[in-house]
């Protein structure tokens, strides 16, 4: 049965409701940014860039890289916006938007996200890089879906003792990044660990201004988790939901982070742009071998 018009959206065009894009718009390796100002920081050091839209705050570039095609797109801030940007991408590649069916050969994408985040670990200095290795979900969003088969319970109940975790927040996930993904970016520099993925800036993850907090020693708790070889090691927006529905479609992904603050030592980055510029030349030069 086609998938109805108010489950699958399309423009009048033919593209994907929010992203405004069609499937030949695209390539099967997509960078996430989250700012879109970011796009034309990365596509500078395009060869050539065929095609550029923008509708909200998702803005996208496709072009080409020392020979390889390459797409970049800004998702803003947030799990909601990445429910957004990799269901549509996904239905860009994976479902027929003539018939509106699933197609019977999927395809698999590599999305590799370069983000800023801030880190949980006085070890891990400002204007370092970080491979997330997991994502640890605490904002509920991935709740929604299917998700027993990309969960680490273990892992999770650890984390909910550990923290006597509040039974009317929503259930923490951990999900695997791309073990294929993590060795191809994995460097000597580069360190490693989980990171927490909040549903908000300011209280989801421990700041306060004038609300207080319903559990203010939450962030202690992240800074001293310990299980078998699992730490948190720092904290954003995005990385969780970028693995949970990786995982669930099928693509691999992985989460880069500049880390521009420590949490735990109260630093921030002299020069935060220019500690992403060095982590997105990082990546473009690993990018392009995959």
């Amino acid at each position: 049965m086609p998938i109805k018009n108010s489950e699958l959206i399309l423009n009048p065009d033919g593209s994907v409701y929010h992203l405004n894009l069609k499937p030949e718009h695209i390539s099967d390796t997509i960078i996430f940014v989250g700012d879109q100002d970011r796009v034309e920081k990365i596509t500078k050091h395009f060869d050539s860039v065929e095609f550029s839209t923008q509708k909200r705050e998702f803005k996208t570039q496709t072009g080409y890289y020392q020979g390889k095609r390459l797409t970049v797109i800004s998702t803003g801030i947030g799990p909601d916006n990445i429910d957004i940007v990799l269901n549509e991408l996904d239905a860009l590649v994976n479902i027929d938007l003539e018939t509106r069916q699933p197609k019977e050969q999927l395809t698999s994408l590599n999305i590799i996200r370069i983000g800023t985040s801030g880190s949980l670990q006085s070890d891990i200095p400002v204007d370092a890089f970080l491979i997330s290795t997991h994502g640890l979900d605490i904002n509920g969003m991935l709740h929604f879906y299917q998700i027993d088969s990309i969960s680490n319970p273990e892992v999770e109940e650890a984390f909910m003792a550990h923290t006597a975790w509040d039974k009317n927040k929503a259930r923490p996930i951990v999900i695997n990044n791309s073990k294929t993904l993590e060795k191809h970016f994995e460097g000597p520099d580069m360190y490693k660990g989980m990171t927490g993925t909040a549903g908000g800036f300011y209280g989801p993850q421990g700041r306060v201004l004038r609300l207080p907090l319903k559990d203010p020693l939450l962030n202690s708790k992240l800074d001293n988790f310990a299980f078998k070889t699992y730490r948190i090691t720092n904290f954003e927006m995005e990385t969780s939901v970028i693995y949970g529905l990786s995982k669930l479609l099928g693509h691999e992904a992985l989460s880069l982070n500049a880390i521009i603050a420590n949490r735990a030592n109260g630093d921030f980055s002299v020069d935060p742009k220019k500690t992403v510029d060095h982590l997105i030349s990082y990546a473009l030069e690993r990018i392009v071998t995959i």
